[in-house]
């Protein structure tokens, strides 16, 4: 079967590929930057094509794309500007809509919110007018609404995460008594898949959750059993949404936006209504005790196929990945490196591989954790994301306030660019070359400035790149010798 995808670089979509691609499905992929697609592995398999669109522009045509027999619908903004999203959430459905009728689909399948309240958050509102507008085309809409998805690096599980693991004691607002019915990655996917191009599902809407109804207080809590910890949390009714909101965003490796549409979201109950899709497709739902151990049964594997982090909603920059490629050479101040490798350079090459992170920047690691307090302290991005595999890079991969934008082992050169607060646009690279029959780490630090801020920005922290790039040069040869 031909299946088209939406939001294939998303945390549902990185999971849901490899299942369609094993059930023996053609997939083409809608990406709005290739570039930010994949090229190792699952994603160089013949049944997987790319189609570059931007459901926020003008729809292309395609011949790729007219056979397909059912599409997944997975797009969101629910980390745009708090009041904005709304109206991108409809103008990106209405797009889809028009590519799909130039095809012969099936059906829609489509991942939204529970919205069984009467007054919604702008977020949940926004989703559920996004699936007015997929039910009122010609093609048969399948809708599953999903509140909490518990799985490895999700935000909602991260967040939970964050917050037992780093506060023993914890003061907190009161919508952290609202219920919720959170549900396993796993019984998401066996959802989706199992819906497809099924008839008894065509025009219908179900909710699907697990077998818990628990509030985030609770949910904390058995988080912090299943780890073996210790907490105590203490609810207080004086803290406003925007209090919240920077409580999430300071304590957490949330987004500043993304805090906000949280928060406004967790205040409303999101249980499941009752339905029959479970029982028709034989799911055995999973408990949360048991989806948070499974979650932490892949970090300890280092097997985490997708995080939200590596999704545009946790960064600062909002254009393509595209435009940020091509490292400038003129207007710039340049920071540039270069050491003799004089043992393995495969070894070093996987050093430059397990940058950031649990690894850190192999020099001054108090510096660049200092660097990331003030970049939250602006409202950026932080420190805080790491990275979602330790040993593995993918281009558009986040590594703490970074992205990935070049990752080619076999040319042995990583490309940076920075998602924190500056004056200014700025690269990080590194390189093994050889030369003379010998083989150099390259490394060069790029910077181009905005304005006279930028410039006094690049001279004043001049005396600690000095320091901080010198020794993470020389300090990415000789971690192999002092490990």
């Amino acid at each position: 079967m031909k299946i088209l995808l939406t939001g294939a670089t998303g945390y549902i979509g990185k999971r849901l590929l490899p299942v369609l691609i094993e059930c023996g499905h053609e997939v083409i992929c809608c990406v709005r930057d290739k570039n930010r697609f994949p090229a190792e592995g699952i994603y160089k398999h013949p049944n997987i094509s790319l189609f570059e669109v931007d459901f926020l522009k003008d729809i292309p045509s395609s011949v790729l794309i007219k056979d397909v027999e059912a599409a997944y619908y997975l797009i969101h903004s629910m980390s745009s500007n708090v009041n904005n999203f709304e109206k991108l959430e409809e103008i990106s459905a209405n797009n889809f809509v028009k590519l799909l009728l130039q095809t012969s689909a099936k059906q829609i399948i489509y991942l939204g919110g529970i919205t069984n309240e009467e007054k919604l958050s702008k977020h949940l509102a926004s989703r559920k007018k996004g699936e007015e507008i997929l039910g009122k085309s010609r093609i048969p809409l399948t809708s599953i609404k999903a509140g909490i998805i518990v799985g490895s690096s999700s935000a909602s599980f991260e967040i939970i995460r964050d917050l037992v693991e780093k506060l023993p004691v914890m003061v907190t607002p009161k919508w952290l008594n609202t219920k919720h019915q959170p549900i396993a990655i796993r019984n998401v996917l066996e959802y989706l898949t199992g819906v497809l191009l099924k008839k008894e599902t065509f025009n219908k809407s179900y909710d699907i959750g697990g077998p818990d109804i628990l509030s985030y207080k609770e949910m904390l809590l058995q988080l912090a059993e299943v780890r073996g910890l210790k907490r105590f949390i203490f609810t207080v009714p004086v803290m406003t949404p925007r209090l919240s909101s920077y409580w999430l965003y300071f304590v957490t490796s949330t987004s500043y936006m993304l805090s906000i549409n949280l928060v406004n979201s967790m205040k409303i109950e999101v249980v499941a209504k009752d339905n029959s899709l479970e029982k028709m497709l034989g799911i055995k739902p999973i408990s949360y005790k048991e989806a948070v151990r499974l979650a932490f049964q892949r970090i300890e594997q280092n097997n985490v196929v997708s995080s939200w982090k590596d999704s545009l909603i946790s960064s600062s920059i909002e254009s393509s990945l595209s435009s940020h490629v091509e490292v400038p050479a003129h207007g710039c101040f340049f920071d540039k490196r270069e050491k003799e490798i004089t043992t393995n350079a495969d070894e070093i090459l996987n050093n430059i591989w397990s940058i950031g992170g649990e690894r850190g920047w192999y020099y001054a690691d108090w510096l660049w954790r200092l660097r990331g307090f003030l970049d939250k302290l602006l409202g950026g991005v932080g420190l805080r994301r790491g990275r979602t595999n330790q040993y593995d890079i993918h281009v558009g991969d986040t590594l703490d306030f970074w992205r990935v934008l070049a990752a080619h082992k076999q040319n042995k050169r990583l490309l940076l660019y920075a998602e924190m607060k500056l004056p200014g646009e700025a690269w990080l690279e590194f390189k093994i070359i050889n030369k003379n029959e010998k083989h150099f780490l390259q490394q060069t630090a790029t910077f181009r400035p905005k304005g006279l801020l930028g410039r006094l920005y690049w001279y004043s922290v001049l005396p600690f790149h000095y320091f901080v790039f010198n020794g993470m040069a020389e300090n990415v040869i000789k971690y192999e010798r002092k490990r």
